[in-house]
């Protein structure tokens, strides 16, 4: 039986490998906010289950059983986050939060028919895809992080990391917000940047700056008459 806690851990344990981190039981521990013994129980009755392989060095990865699922709850809290968004005009620096409270509730009836009301292609409120993407896969879209952008260089924000409520609500407060338009004025001898967003003049220090995508403008529009 797959329970709530198995699917969260899945779910924590893709996330994390998408991220291009080596996933071990600190790791899932910080991610989950549990203590490091609840890990260690957790790891050792899904890897009974088929649905997780532990290494010699506590290295943890999903087995195709344990990714199948994972990948699964994932489209069902990007359904949830557009539905909450789309349908209900919830905030977008909110919907995270909300979706990690239904997805679970969710039956197999209702869920399909969020899928045909709203499709699998689109990208939620924080400008991600259904399917977790890594930072090679964005960078193939000519994707770049906001913290890497040029300086003096028009771009418009296309995805940000939305496990962190925290971060959210800072950038919205700062104009930053995906679909919205930024330029970086100075990059700062502390990695700080100077931005203009609709809300004037902003900074911005590397911790929240490594975490949003940004698509040149020119890329953008080019994008949109593609698809047009």
């Amino acid at each position: 039986m797959i329970t709530v806690s198995k699917e969260d851990y899945l779910k924590s344990i893709l996330e994390a490998e998408t991220e291009g981190e080596t996933v071990i039981s600190a790791r899932l521990a910080h991610l989950l906010k549990v203590s490091p013994p609840a890990v260690t129980m957790a790891l050792r009755r899904l890897k009974k289950d088929g649905l997780v392989r532990v290494g010699a060095k506590g290295e943890v990865s999903l087995t195709a059983a344990g990714r199948k699922i994972a990948r699964h709850l994932t489209l069902r809290h990007h359904l949830i986050e557009r539905m909450l968004s789309e349908m209900f005009g919830m905030e977008w620096w909110k919907v995270h939060d909300e979706a990690e409270r239904l997805e679970h509730a969710v039956s197999p009836d209702f869920e399909a028919k969020l899928l045909a009301k709203l499709g699998s292609a689109g990208a939620c409120p924080h400008g991600n895809l259904s399917e977790m993407e890594s930072s090679a896969s964005r960078r193939h879209r000519g994707l770049v992080l906001l913290a890497e952008a040029e300086v003096d260089t028009p771009y418009i924000i296309s995805g940000i990391y939305e496990r962190d409520r925290g971060l959210l609500e800072f950038l919205e407060h700062r104009g930053i917000r995906p679909g919205a338009k930024l330029k970086v004025i100075e990059r700062n001898y502390d990695q700080t940047l100077t931005l203009t967003t609709q809300k004037g003049s902003v900074s911005l220090g590397p911790a929240a700056s490594e975490r949003v995508w940004l698509s040149p403008a020119t890329h953008s529009r080019n994008e949109h008459a593609r698809r047009s």
